[in-house]
């Protein structure tokens, strides 16, 4: 419809695809909108490969487990507005019909974020203008899991743009933290995060390109990978950026517990996702490297403490800190560095990311619809003509003084291929500095860093922390793989600010960030760490994160208790 007459076609198709979220929940027999019984919860509580076992045994039906599990997501979307497409009617003929009942996920519903593609459904990516447009069939990470045995169920929220660490559109509505409804519970595959958190889901698959899969899992006290580029499947999916390479987006795992999350990862490997995905790279699981790092009596662990550029807030140093004593108590050799600058690579992976102006994932609006509040700020800034963008470079650089948000402003505008080969070739100079310093300098094992300087934001908070994304998005740009660890949760007591803190003599980034610090209102919000390993480890950082719990469990911190399903 043409403009402005396709706001009245935006609202209507908003109303319709809510309507039928409705109506699908509504249309499920009596047994998932009853109360969670004692079996549920056996259920619940069980890890996913003792839940495999059983089935193989045939000692439970993949029916049960699509039950209690579409009965618990029901609740969750009652409390945190999780789901967006409700499969579960078409999951039952799938559980019955399609899966594999012999395969390492076999009976285990499996949760996707709202981008993935599942045939019969649309995958709007919280866009009006993609609904009523149900792919004709499975894409290749679903294909997969249904060979595997695992039965696709929900789909869940995500942004506008998939450019925030907040999870709201106009099509579907604002998903909501499950510790705190004021808060968000991380984007953009916060739905998924949400979902996972409450009981919802044991396992579930997202998307990364600045932090997305990670800082979710930080906000909202759940595990999740990183994976390298080429190690987990990421054909059959649409995108609110078709055709952005020079950050590449990865989908990758997300889990209730460690454990659920390795042997997750194991069996999709195990599946040979090169079969189905053309960029998959052909590396088999490497038990060897897993078994290695399992073993190894003492890793030599770097701490970055600090980006440079946003200090993390007391509550994720709190949390650094007690991973930090836990593994110097085991007798690791712990170590602060200094790795090369991290704002270098905030600088130039915001303009990578960015290089078409904003364009693409303005082109899918329609009149009226709503933005993210912090996409509207970068499509701002990048369009903003060339000498008005110049001098409010220089009056922040000079007047403010404040050179880290100037630098992040002074190329931030659209690029020509010229200009994009040369931000390509900076990163892959950037990529090798690091890879440099790693092995030859600093010779780690493994890195720790906070997930984000602060703990969830309030909703509408990215409007002013959209550009505090710089301790996940580092690691997007040099493609290393990096897990997250729920540790703690915010204290009103422990987490305060300083006395002498001042908000105004922070750089603009900072300030964005710490203007919705706040340890009263933020208690009881996880908090998590991040572990950090090369390209392509994502054998060894999950057994990393398996050793950081069994130190913290050693030195009687015990591990994260996830939230009690109701």
């Amino acid at each position: 419809m043409v403009y402005p007459f396709d706001y009245f076609q935006h609202r209507q198709d908003c109303s319709s695809k809510q309507e039928e979220r409705a109506e699908r929940i509504a249309s499920l027999s009596s047994s998932y909108l009853s109360a969670v019984s004692d079996k549920d919860r056996a259920i619940i509580d069980a890890p996913i490969g003792d839940l495999v076992q059983r089935v193989h045994n045939g000692n439970l039906q993949p029916l049960d487990l699509l039950h209690t599990y579409g009965k618990v997501a029901i609740k969750a979307h009652e409390q945190t507005n999780c789901l967006t497409e409700v499969m579960i009617s078409a999951a039952e003929g799938w559980a019955r019909d399609e899966i594999n009942t012999k395969g390492p996920l076999a009976g285990i519903p499996v949760s996707l974020k709202d981008s993935i593609v599942v045939g019969g459904f649309d995958t709007t990516v919280g866009y009006s203008k993609n609904t009523k447009k149900p792919y004709l069939k499975d894409g290749a990470i679903v294909r997969l899991l249904k060979d595997a045995g695992a039965i696709p169920y929900v789909k869940t929220n995500l942004p506008i743009t998939l450019l925030s660490f907040e999870s709201t559109n106009d099509l579907w509505g604002r998903c909501t933290n499950p510790h705190n409804s004021k808060y968000s519970p991380g984007g953009s595959t916060g739905g998924e995060s949400a979902l996972i958190a409450f009981g919802g889901s044991r396992i579930g698959i997202g998307s990364d390109v600045a932090g997305s899969v990670r800082v979710p899992a930080h906000f909202s006290g759940i595990y999740s990978l990183r994976c390298s580029t080429g190690r987990w499947p990421k054909s059959g999916m649409n995108t609110s950026m078709p055709g952005q390479e020079g950050i590449p987006s990865v989908f990758s795992p997300m889990a209730r517990t460690l454990g659920d999350l390795t042997y997750f990862t194991r069996s999709i490997i195990g599946m040979k996702p090169w079969k189905y995905d053309h960029s998959c790279h052909p590396i088999e699981w490497r038990a060897g490297q897993e078994h290695d790092a399992q073993k190894k009596k003492v890793f030599k662990v770097g701490v970055m403490r600090d980006d440079g550029v946003v200090t993390p807030s007391p509550a994720c140093d709190r949390a650094l800190q007690q991973t930090v004593t836990a593994l110097k108590k085991s007798g690791h050799d712990v170590v602060d560095v200094h790795p090369p600058p991290p704002y270098d690579a905030l600088v130039l992976a915001s303009l990578l990311l960015n290089a078409d102006g904003c364009r693409t994932f303005r082109s899918f609006f329609r009149t009226g619809e709503h933005d993210d509040p912090g996409a509207a700020q970068m499509n701002f800034y990048a369009n903003l003509p060339s000498p008005f963008r110049y001098i409010y470079y220089l009056w922040v650089k000079h007047v403010r003084r404040d050179d880290i948000w100037a630098g992040l402003l002074r190329d931030f505008h659209e690029k020509s291929a010229f200009e994009q080969w040369k931000l390509v070739a900076k990163r892959e100079a950037y990529k090798a500095r690091w890879h440099e310093w790693w092995e030859e300098e600093a010779e780690l094992d493994f890195m720790l860093t906070v997930p984000n300087a602060t703990p969830a934001v309030p909703h509408g908070g990215m409007k002013d922390a959209i550009s505090s994304c710089g301790y996940t998005f580092l690691f997007n740009l040099l493609d290393y793989t990096t897990g997250i660890i729920p540790v703690t949760r915010v204290d009103k007591t422990l987490d305060q600010l300083p006395p002498n803190f001042s908000l105004k003599s922070l750089n603009g980034v900072a300030r964005g960030a710490y203007k919705h610090y706040d340890a009263n209102a933020m208690h009881g919000l996880p908090v998590g760490v991040q572990v950090v390993g090369q390209r392509l480890q994502e054998e060894k950082v999950l057994a990393f994160m398996e050793r950081i719990e069994d130190a913290m469990e050693r030195c009687g911190m015990g591990t994260y208790q996830l939230l009690e399903v109701d």
